[in-house]
């Protein structure tokens, strides 16, 4: 087993923990959808989409490891407005590709998810502050994981929020 391949089991097992079932997730910059592949694993009964700005989507679609392709960015208000509270879980994991604007992506991805949802967002430590304060301001409340403590590892690489409050705002 590869370390990317661990990797997703142990994403996908995060999730499974906080939320054993959930109905839908959109996993965005999927690329050809290993992540989903490996994650229908542990949810067998759960639709998985993926968005990725390169064709590679639509040949994920097509070797059936997710059920909807959707081809373009996170940040394509065409794409928001179409996928707006659709999904449970959203997974932004960043070593996929580089984003320019991780703000605007965020907000974006927030709009995806639906109230009690969960967002999944890999992130280099450096930045897990600064995520967790966006987080915090767009209505969502940071989720202590069995194996990150909040207190005890405040720089961790995988930050998972629920969205509780008002709406993700378009305002940064």
């Amino acid at each position: 087993m590869t370390r990317l391949q661990r990797h997703h089991r142990s994403t996908a097992r995060t999730i499974l923990r906080l939320l054993p079932e959930p109905e839908s997730w959109l996993d965005v910059g999927t690329g050809d959808a290993h992540f989903p592949e490996t994650a229908r694993e542990f949810f067998p009964y759960t639709s998985f989409d993926g968005l990725d700005p390169t064709p590679r989507v639509s040949y994920a679609r097509h070797a059936e490891r997710i059920e909807e392709a959707f081809v373009g960015d996170v940040t394509d208000p065409h794409i928001t407005t179409l996928l707006r509270s659709r999904y449970d879980v959203v997974t932004l994991m960043r070593h996929r590709s580089p984003v320019p604007d991780h703000r605007a992506e965020l907000r974006a991805a927030l709009t995806l998810v639906r109230r009690g949802g969960l967002l999944l967002v890999d992130a280099p430590p450096s930045q897990s502050r600064a995520l967790r304060t966006q987080l915090d301001f767009h209505g969502c409340t940071t989720v202590e994981t069995s194996r990150h403590l909040l207190g005890q590892f405040p720089y961790t690489r995988r930050i998972v929020a629920r969205r509780i409050g008002r709406r993700a705002s378009s305002a940064s």
